[in-house]
């Protein structure tokens, strides 16, 4: 980044509500400096499905308010015990929304602890700024882009849902279970390590040739709400492909949204 631009650290966990408390968590402990980015707060609440990209004026204010501008170089971060969860939709969503300048924390928080960096509760106010949002519709795909796809294959999907999830085998917190035909499985914690980190660049090259997913070629990540699919943009960005869209809708809309012989399932096979 530009130096002087200044840094943000957004800490953007989320957890199942009767698990853990993102908030809380942060205001007991977090890495100095850093700025609650709340995933619930920055979304299209109006939408049925959870978690879907806020307006470009949402968006560009509420990042704002957190001190980010076009110049800042934002790092995020979560707290979640596989190293990173919900911190590659943060990165994706300022990708989306033209802001070149931000990155991940690799292994998360856990390791920061571990690895005895400083940790406070003192929660210190971002000076608010001015940010610019324009969405690049080249990184999100819609229902209507997917459902043309199945026929044209115009681009290649991975799924990042857990095997038994994408085949159709278990439910999925009450929503049966199953993928989009041609869509391809790598389970998004296929890209970490035991310890939380992101893979080398070898090893993640080397989990999608194994898939047969050709990096020089569009790709399209989808999960269930759109949450981990952005692991797999994270992890093709990694490899030098940048232009990774995620469908937005994932599996909660597809499921609501498509025609039966659209949603392929092993379970309903075996009935």
């Amino acid at each position: 980044g530009r130096v002087g631009a200044g840094l943000r650290v957004l800490d953007a966990s989320w957890y199942p509500p009767k698990e853990r408390n993102a908030r809380q968590e942060f205001k007991e402990r977090h890495i100095p400096g850093a700025s609650f980015f709340d995933i619930e707060e920055c979304r299209d609440k109006s939408s049925p499905y959870d978690f879907m990209l806020p307006s470009e004026s949402h968006f560009a204010d509420y990042v704002g308010g957190l001190g980010v501008s076009n110049d800042t170089h934002v790092v995020v971060y979560d707290g979640d015990e596989v190293g990173t969860f919900y911190a590659p939709r943060a990165w994706w969503m300022f990708r989306a929304f033209g802001h070149k300048e931000v990155s991940v924390l690799n292994g998360g928080f856990k390791n920061w602890v571990k690895e005895g960096h400083p940790v406070t509760a003192e929660v210190t106010q971002p000076t608010p700024a001015v940010f610019k949002a324009r969405l690049n519709r080249a990184l999100v795909k819609t229902f209507e882009e997917m459902v043309q796809n199945v026929s044209s294959l115009k681009f290649q999907v991975v799924d990042s849902r857990p095997e038994g999830r994408f085949r159709g085998t278990e439910l999925d917190q009450g929503l049966e279970s199953g993928h989009i035909p041609g869509a391809v499985n790598i389970p998004f914690q296929s890209f970490l390590s035991e310890t939380g980190h992101e893979k080398s660049i070898e090893e993640i090259q080397e989990i999608f040739r194994e898939k047969k997913v050709d990096l020089s070629k569009p790709l399209t990540a989808t999960c269930r709400k759109g949450v981990t699919a952005c692991q797999i943009a994270l992890a093709a960005f990694l490899c030098g492909k940048r232009d990774v869209a995620v469908y937005d809708g994932s599996w909660c809309e597809w499921f609501h949204r498509a025609p039966p012989h659209y949603k392929v399932s092993e379970s309903k096979r075996s009935k």
